[in-house]
């Protein structure tokens, strides 16, 4: 069992950074890929941006540009940099892990960290 908690949420003005922190309480190395999503009130939970265990990255349309997913292996930590946020951005952002050890897919969430975007 892997436990995930986030941290670096808050109130940000529009244009403003945050980063986002996912610390892992295990090896992060033996995850297949760990991931930032997000859900917004009313609306369902989305893909922001992950990362797999070779290091190579996925992001969704409207983080491409602005946010950046990346791991530090050593402190069992993924990190989320938002720039240029937008009130759109305000939603709770959850760290993910998932791990194949086939035929089962195993997934693990935090609890996540709220953002909010506003003057």
């Amino acid at each position: 069992q892997v436990q995930l908690v986030e941290s670096g949420g808050g109130l940000v003005q529009p244009g403003g950074s945050l980063r986002l922190s996912c610390a892992a309480s295990g090896s992060i190395r033996s995850m297949n890929a760990m991931g930032w999503y997000r859900q917004a009130p009313g609306l369902q939970r989305e893909l922001v941006a992950a990362i797999t265990s070779g290091g190579s990255t996925n992001y969704a349309d409207f983080a491409k540009g602005r946010f950046t997913i990346s791991r530090d292996n050593a402190k069992n930590t993924v990190y989320l940099q938002m720039n240029s946020l937008k009130p759109e951005d305000t939603a709770v952002y959850y760290c993910n892990a998932l791990k194949l050890e086939a035929p089962k897919l195993y997934k693990y969430w935090g609890q996540g960290t709220q953002v909010t975007v506003s003057s």
